[in-house]
């Protein structure tokens, strides 16, 4: 099974989906990590050398055209699932979980990461949580389309099986 973690940027598909894939036993992809070796440079340099709409085309191009293991969990990127028929090919393709998280929450995390996030530069406290709930507004009902959703306060692995099915 092929589990394709979803959610906005801050929210935990990196780290939660490593945790899962090791409690499971399934390999673990990182689509942004397949994404900058492809490119031969970071998600912020692509992003500023050819924009966002070269970037999205290429990222389409990686979820499609990546060799998965047969038990894989996948870490998207945060607009990955927005943008072309993303969220259809990911639930065609396997399992798709949403990690959900309130805007003020995914604030307080993205602004203490060491992660360079190239739309968010400069926006810090009200402003940022002000960005976050109007990008939020737009991508949810994308997300929502997810086959698994999940809180993201409290996770744990346990409560990842869970929104699974126990897998």
């Amino acid at each position: 099974m092929k589990y394709f973690m979803v959610g906005f940027m801050g929210c935990g598909k990196t780290t939660w989906g490593r945790k899962l894939a090791a409690k499971l036993g399934y390999e673990f992809i990182d689509l942004d990590h397949v994404l900058e070796a492809k490119a031969g440079m970071s998600i912020a340099e692509y992003f500023s050398s050819f924009g966002e709409d070269a970037f999205r085309k290429l990222e389409s191009q990686v979820l499609k055209e990546t060799d998965y293991p047969e038990n894989t969990v996948v870490s998207t990127g945060g607009g990955l699932p927005c943008f072309f028929d993303h969220m259809d090919w990911m639930n065609a393709n396997g399992k798709t979980l949403y990690i959900k998280l309130s805007p003020k929450t995914l604030a307080d995390r993205l602004e203490n990461s060491k992660t360079i996030r190239p739309v968010l530069q400069g926006k810090k406290g009200d402003e940022l949580v002000e960005f976050i709930t109007g990008k939020l507004a737009e991508r949810e009902g994308f997300y929502l389309q997810a086959s698994n959703i999940v809180e993201g306060i409290d996770m744990s692995v346990e409560k990842l099986e869970e929104a699974l099915g126990g897998y």
